[in-house]
């Protein structure tokens, strides 16, 4: 493991020691796909190289959506647990209070929403320090991220923690390049784009692939704007996970109304002030608008539906996703399904559905068996 560090360090001297320019973009990215790649290794590290995959104080994931939050210490993530939550997660005026996995359940809309308090990120968390594997481990199996940051303390804070996760293959706010790689058998790599690409050519994309050990592939690039690292992020893509993250600023009651009104005019921004118990019910809307979850009212034939226990399920989904919510057997039996609401083409009458339909919130669901 010390090598695979010293080799980060290596490339990570190096690549701040050369200019940035036409002539050494190429170069600069062979060595972000051999970055990338060591990195993988040192965070995730193959079966029997006796390395610990940091799952040390992993949590069971519970409820319907699971946010973590993520900060330095005494950034008052400990302080939102509680106010939020019936958890008590230990708070104190000094660094590293929490240093274990704290888990919380936020009941909002009918929703029950897991919130993560996990140990405070220092730098260095991407190669291990501060029990930082541990914490990528977790926060890997989230839907969403809050990072929670001080308003009183130096701007960077929040680009610091970006380059941590982005580092330990989180992707904060960004979607999945439009792009896929298929390995073959035999033909070599070949490149087909349907634009003309601006950060890449098929040079740079058969050489990083070869740094891989892949050598014969079929490469399907969509976008113009695909970069190297989003490359090798396909390249890497079981490692890579695409989240929303809101960013929310604590301590507002101590800086200037010039300041707040500045933080919160910042993108997927969220002021609050724990102390004084302002803004935490903008920052709880905020986290179940960002988790894109959809309530729906389920009823028997023949009888009104229940409005007070709502199911809740991912935008977008199915009939035979609620089926399986229901039960994993249950669409065996499935006949068709009633639905009424927004999802209905008919308004306020029924409309008669098969498995495929695509339900909307707040739709009132009957399903009806064989």
């Amino acid at each position: 493991m010390v090598n695979i560090v010293e080799k980060i360090d290596e490339i990570q001297a190096e690549m701040a020691r050369t200019q940035k320019n036409k002539a050494t973009e190429y170069h600069l990215g062979l060595l972000k796909g051999k970055l990338a790649k060591y990195r993988r290794m040192l965070l995730e590290p193959d079966p029997g190289s006796g390395g610990s995959k940091g799952f040390g104080f992993e949590v069971a994931k519970r409820g319907d959506a699971r946010v973590c939050l993520i900060g330095y210490p005494s950034v008052g993530k400990s302080s939102f647990l509680s106010q939020v939550t019936k958890t008590k997660s230990e708070t104190a005026a000094y660094e590293f209070t929490t240093l274990t996995c704290v888990p919380g359940v936020l009941n909002y809309e009918g929703a029950d929403i897991q919130i993560v308090d996990l140990p405070g990120i220092i730098k260095g968390a991407a190669e291990g320090k501060g029990r930082g594997r541990q914490v990528v481990a977790t926060a890997k199996t989230a839907d969403m991220i809050l990072m929670i940051l001080d308003a009183t303390k130096f701007s960077q804070q929040r680009q610091n923690l970006e380059k941590e996760l982005e580092a330990i293959g989180i992707r904060l706010n960004k979607k999945k390049p439009n792009m896929s790689i298929k390995v073959t058998k035999s033909g070599g790599i070949k490149v087909n784009s349907l634009t003309t690409l601006k950060y890449l050519d098929t040079r740079m994309i058969s050489n990083i692939l070869k740094d891989y050990k892949i050598h014969n592939a079929d490469v399907m690039i969509r976008d113009d704007l695909v970069t190297v690292d989003d490359f090798v992020d396909i390249i890497n893509e079981k490692a890579i996970v695409y989240m929303p993250c809101l960013y929310v600023y604590n301590k507002v009651d101590a800086v200037s109304l010039e300041e707040v009104d500045r933080i919160a005019r910042e993108p997927n921004t969220v002021v609050m002030s724990c102390e004084m118990s302002l803004g935490i019910n903008d920052v709880v809307e905020e986290i179940w608008y960002r988790l894109n979850l959809a309530r729906l009212y389920t009823k028997r034939r023949g009888q009104p539906p229940d409005f007070s226990d709502p199911m809740v399920v991912r935008a977008n989904s199915t009939i035979e996703d609620v089926c399986d919510s229901i039960h994993r057997d249950f669409k065996d039996q499935f006949k068709y399904a009633l639905v009424w609401g927004s999802s209905s083409k008919f308004g306020i009458a029924p409309q008669k559905c098969g498995l495929s339909h695509v339900v909307h919130d707040q739709d009132v669901v009957c399903i009806v068996v064989k």
